[in-house]
This record gives C-alpha cells, structure tokens and sequence, in this order.
C-alpha cells in the first residue's frame, strides 16, 4: 500500500508523463480497429495518451499536434486522421464557405476559455474602458480565429463595440506561433465592411503594441511581452475573474474553442465508433477531476488552487466543462450567431447540420 508521500509522488509522474511535442501511443487490444487521434496533450486527455482510458474496440494511437496545423490538415485533406482536435470556428467557415464535409464534430469540447482576458492594452494610449477602444488600432494575429470571433461578439453585445469602429491592424508574425502552429486558411479571412491594414514585416503582435503602431491587441495567447513583464503591456480588465465570472451568471456562455471530430466515411463505416470516442473522452475527462481533487492541490505550485477549484463549481457546477450538445446549445449557437453578424460565416449554421447527428443525443454516465 502506498503511503501519503509515495501517493503524491506517483501521481507527480504520472501528471509529468509525455509532455512534449510528438507522438505518444495508448493502445486497446491489439486486433481491434486502428484509428490516429490527434490532439493536444492535456489534463483532461492525459489519461487517454498514457493508456489509462482506452477507446473501446479500437487500437489508438494518440499524436500531438497544433492547432492550427491540424486544421489545415483537415480542411485540405491532407491528414487522414480517423479522429481530430480542431478550431470550433475555423470548422465552421470551412463548412459554410468552402462545403467541406469530411469531418463532422462530436461534441466533445477540449478547449474553452473566458475571453476578457485576452485584450491587452498600451499604457498611455487612454484606454480604461471598452467603449475607449472606438476610433483606435486593434492588432490581432488571426482575424477569423475561434477566439477573435468571440472577442469581437461580446465587446459588441456587452458594451457596443462594433468590429467597423475600429482599425484592425494584421500582424506578420505571432508570439504563439510554437504552440499555436501556422495559422489556417480559415483563421485569416477578412469580411467586407471593416478597415484593415498589414503591421510592419517581422514584428509579432506584442512588438506592434510597444512600438506604438497599435493601441490594443486582441489575441488568444498572452502577448509576449505582457509574458516577460513589461510594463508598458496592460490588460484592460485587470481583474478579469471577476468580470468573466460576471458574463457567465448573465449569460450561462462558457465560450468554447477546440472541438473533438470525426471522419464522415469512417463513421459511417463504423457506427459504434462516435460513442465510444465520446465515452472514452468523458471518462477521461472525470479521471482528470478526481485528480484535481486527490492530487493537483499538491502537484500545482498555486497556493490556493483548491479554493480555486471550489469557488469555480460553486459559481458553474461540478462538471464545470461539460460534453453533449445541451449543456453548450447556448454556447454553440452564441458563436454560429456571432460568426455570421461578423460576415464571416455566409449564412446562419445550426447545430443539427455541424455535429454527427447521432451524437446530438450523447450524454455523460459519468459523475464528478
């Protein structure tokens, strides 16, 4: 039996296993159906990747990848994987634009994040507010992106900021290019309406920012410079828990990033295989919370991570990232409406035409 140190230095291994950029295989029986999974590494598919949760009736093989280059993969057929991580609204441009139908999304959702925390401002340039953004430049890496959509929707519904207000500003290099990948095609679309110009050649968005050629940045990743302490890099909701915390009492959205999908013909082939992605995903998921619970109050250096965790579910609930399409309609048809008012999307998609449509009725067993 183990004893209270060796608990906790097991599962500091086992949290610290495979994290690097590459292939990592988790395998059932062998004999069963081959299938590729790309995806990130993450606490909530670690079990997957170290074997621990196995898809049932499939011999797995998990790789890491980028985002966007497992978009690009996808949307150009290019990669062949049988199951694939992407960009929730570059799928959706690639489907409403382009009529890619290749992939069909489950509704498993890998990635989200509150979304105030990514505008960052240039101190001095007199920006306190969302409504002083009016008139000013935005520099931005991808104006397509999941993220960007989202930003530019709830500054527009929340506080009036409409995307022709401003000057968006295109920068020629991304900070977050090594995590991040290259981005898409369906990443860098511009609609009609809006001003646009290209930054200076070379610079990444937060060398725009300090260089004074933008205001503000819009960007999913932490600029940077704002990384590395400089001063001169604000957020412009310095407290931001509270303000994003505020948005999801008012609007139950929960904004979502990264989807899971699956291959149409391999689907087709095989119908058992959605589900049992899906339950494989979930159970992996609920591994992840029982660690957090268990073990990651000592494994995470935050010296209050489980105040953290309690105050989270005490405001979203115990499974505070739920997979299935009607804990996240709202979420999802909040970015479809955003999409298209933004003239990105060309007409208004719903849900039933994007997911598997067998996987509109997958719910999670599973309990917190």
């Amino acid at each position: 039996m183990f004893n209270r140190r060796q608990f906790i230095q097991a599962g500091g291994m086992a949290l610290a296993a495979g994290q690097g950029l590459g292939c990592a295989g988790a395998s059932a029986q062998s004999g069963q159906l081959p299938i590729t999974v790309s995806s990130y590494l993450l606490d909530r598919t670690q079990a997957l990747f170290d074997g621990s949760v196995a898809i049932e009736g499939t011999d797995a093989e998990f790789v890491q990848g980028a985002i966007g280059d497992m978009n690009t993969a996808a949307f150009t057929g290019t990669g062949r994987n049988e199951i694939s991580e992407l960009g929730l609204h570059p799928f959706m441009l690639a489907h409403a634009n382009e009529g890619f139908r290749d992939y069909a999304l489950l509704p498993v959702f890998l990635l989200r994040q509150f979304r105030h925390k990514s505008v960052f401002v240039r101190e001095g340039a007199g920006i306190k507010t969302p409504q002083d953004l009016a008139g000013k430049r935005i520099g931005t890496a991808g104006y397509s992106s999941t993220s960007l959509t989202w930003i530019r929707g709830i500054f527009e519904e929340e506080y009036g900021l409409r995307p022709q207000n401003v000057e968006w500003v295109i920068s020629n290099a991304d900070s977050s290019a090594a995590v991040a990948g290259a981005a898409s095609a369906q990443e860098s679309q511009i609609p009609a309406g809006i001003t646009v110009t290209q930054g200076k050649p070379g610079l990444d968005e937060s060398e725009l920012l300090l260089s004074g050629e933008v205001d503000a940045l819009f960007h999913a990743a932490t600029p940077a410079a704002f990384v590395d302490g400089d001063t001169r890099i604000a957020r412009l909701f310095p407290d931001f828990r509270s303000v994003e915390q505020a948005y999801f009492e008012k609007t139950g959205v929960f904004p979502i990033m990264h989807v899971l999908a699956i291959r149409r013909d391999t689907a087709a082939e095989h119908p058992w295989l959605a589900k049992a992605v899906f339950d494989a995903y979930s159970e992996a998921k609920f591994k992840a919370y029982r660690t957090k619970d268990r073990l990651t109050w000592a494994t995470d250096m935050l010296p209050w991570y489980s105040q953290e965790l309690d105050n989270t579910r005490l405001l979203m609930g115990r499974n505070f990232y739920p997979y299935g399409i009607e804990p996240n309609r709202t979420t999802l048809e909040t970015l479809f409406r955003y999409s298209h008012e933004q003239g990105l999307a060309d007409r208004l998609l719903t849900v039933e035409e994007t997911f598997l449509p067998e996987s509109l009725e997958f719910t999670e067993v599973t309990q917190p």
